[in-house]
């Protein structure tokens, strides 16, 4: 299964709604088969734009960014249903790329550099 990133804005709420909506998010992704690895709170911030969202105006959000392995079925379902949730302002599902190690990445043969010969 591929892995994936998805990242919330969520309306500014006190922490109990936020971890209320978490849960709720969390949960619909389990519903669906999707494994969760990882949950991170990267803060409430002032949005760079104001977003209007279920008939409000919103300013501030707090983000969050979930790690999770699912398959690429139900990403579209997911999105729909988070796009219905009035407490999420934005989300976002990123593909993360499989991490390659610097043998991978700069070449596959290791080769010593030339030195140039002073002649």
């Amino acid at each position: 299964m591929p892995r994936y990133e998805l990242c919330l804005i969520l309306k500014a709420m006190q922490r109990p709604e936020v971890a209320a909506v978490l849960r709720r998010t969390v949960e619909t992704m389990f519903e669906r088969g999707a494994i969760v690895r990882g949950l991170d709170n990267l803060g409430e911030r002032r949005l760079p734009y104001k977003i209007s969202k279920h008939d409000c105006r919103h300013s501030q959000g707090g983000y969050f960014s979930i790690d999770f392995h699912s398959s690429p079925n139900i990403i579209s379902g997911l999105l729909e249903h988070l796009e219905r949730d009035i407490d999420v302002l934005r989300p976002t599902v990123l593909k993360k790329d499989i991490e390659i190690s610097k043998a991978q990445c700069c070449g596959s043969s290791p080769e010593k550099p030339k030195q140039a010969s002073l002649q």
